[in-house]
């Protein structure tokens, strides 16, 4: 008796360890897509509501910093990311949204920007928009007074978005409006040193 049920028991943690590789070889083979799972967005350089780095603003090199995603939803044919600031020109009365970045197309397969991205060292066929110093790139936290808000949001496209030029980021938006399949964000906060 003591024989068969140890067998059986064998037997079982084998079935057991079968459908977990096979579930493991399901995931690894899926497209990069994680269903059910949500989007999140993250960098290296500073924690979700934690202070961008000195290096990343008009204080320090002026560089975007590397951002990364996880998880993106099946169909997925382009992301767009707008960096922006909620809080200009003071936090305690604010009176527009400034914008930092537009990028628009950037590939399906991406799932990270390196830090200092612009040009060429964006991911192939990626665009960029206007800013809103009226400029295309990254153009770092620079507040004038207070602690601001600096709100990273990335979206995922079911399609690759027409030629626009240099957008706004409110162009983009528009441009948008149908196709995106998931948003994330992620905000940093920055007050100057000086």
């Amino acid at each position: 008796m003591a024989r068969w049920q140890t067998r059986r028991t064998g037997s079982l943690a084998e079935g057991r360890a079968a459908a977990a590789l096979v579930l493991l070889l399901a995931v690894l083979s899926s497209p990069g897509t994680t269903e059910g799972a949500e989007m999140i967005l993250r960098s290296p350089h500073f924690q979700p509501d934690g202070e961008i780095p000195t290096r990343h603003t008009c204080e320090g090199q002026d560089v975007s910093p590397e951002l990364t995603w996880t998880a993106p939803p099946a169909g997925v044919k382009s992301f767009a990311l707008i960096v922006d600031d909620p809080d200009a020109p003071d936090p305690r009365a604010p009176q527009m949204t400034w914008v930092h970045w537009v990028l628009y197309n950037i590939p399906a397969q991406a799932s990270r920007l390196a830090a200092s991205a612009h040009g060429k060292e964006l991911p192939p066929g990626t665009r960029e928009g206007r800013n809103s110093w009226k400029r295309t790139g990254y153009g770092g936290p620079c507040p004038p007074i207070g602690r601001h808000r600096y709100v990273h949001k990335l979206y995922a496209l079911d399609a690759l978005l027409p030629d626009l030029g240099e957008p706004s980021s409110a162009q983009l938006v528009e441009a948008m409006a149908g196709h995106v399949l998931a948003q994330t964000e992620l905000i940093g906060t920055y007050q100057k040193q000086r």
